[in-house]
């Protein structure tokens, strides 16, 4: 680990909500499993996912712009997260909260009913691995197991391959498509969609991508 990743871990240890638990300590049900609006939020607003957050800018300006929910970021690149709980430390968002973690164990860290809402912003889509894109089955059975009935997952994306696989996974199980956009720019869609920018969304955009969205529910 380079001197400034040390720096950041270290610093990340200091953070408010910021939770770094070992693989055995996620196998064996962490503390704030089932339990994220008592210990963790003091209140029972409903929870908001981003799943592979990166750098938080998901997680943080939906939080600052929705403060009457509250907003949990997952990611397992540590320096990227520092940056999520730097602006949350910086903002004194209190509806914040952040897991380091791989994604493939995130059905070990809620519990069920525990999740309102997920967003999918710009993940790798996997190209040559089918079964570890974040909209494959495999994930959506994750995701269904801690969330609330009828949860609603928001997927952001420049890969037009991984729009196109996660559409035909919503039509192949019929699952409710409650919008969708080849182009959230060139359709004018309003609020974070285009209000809130990742550094990947920003990086895509200046080399010309077109930056896709689908909106659907998970019954």
């Amino acid at each position: 680990m380079g001197k400034g990743k040390h720096k950041k871990f270290e610093e990340t240890k200091t953070f408010p909500n910021f939770f770094q638990p070992s693989m055995e300590e996620v196998i064996n049900s962490i503390p704030q499993k089932g339990n994220w609006h008592e210990d963790v939020f003091k209140n029972n607003n409903p929870i908001v996912l981003e799943v592979g957050c990166g750098k938080g800018e998901y997680t943080t300006g939906l939080a600052e712009n929705t403060p009457d929910k509250n907003f949990i970021g997952i990611d397992i690149k540590g320096a990227r997260l520092w940056k999520g709980g730097k602006t949350m430390l910086e903002k004194n968002l209190k509806n914040v909260a952040f897991v380091r973690t791989r994604i493939e164990y995130i059905n070990y860290i809620f519990d069920t009913g525990e999740i309102d809402e997920i967003w999918i912003t710009f993940p790798d889509p996997q190209p040559k691995k089918e079964r570890n894109r974040l909209t494959h089955p495999r994930f959506l059975e994750k995701y269904r197991a801690f969330s609330k009935p009828n949860v609603i997952i928001h997927l952001k994306t420049d890969s037009q391959e991984l729009y196109t696989y996660t559409k035909a996974i919503i039509d192949e199980y019929k699952l409710p498509l409650l919008n969708y956009s080849t182009d959230i720019y060139k359709d004018e869609l309003e609020g974070p969609l285009t209000e809130i920018q990742t550094h990947y969304e920003n990086l895509f955009s200046k080399k010309g991508k077109t930056i896709t969205y689908l909106k659907f529910m998970l019954p």
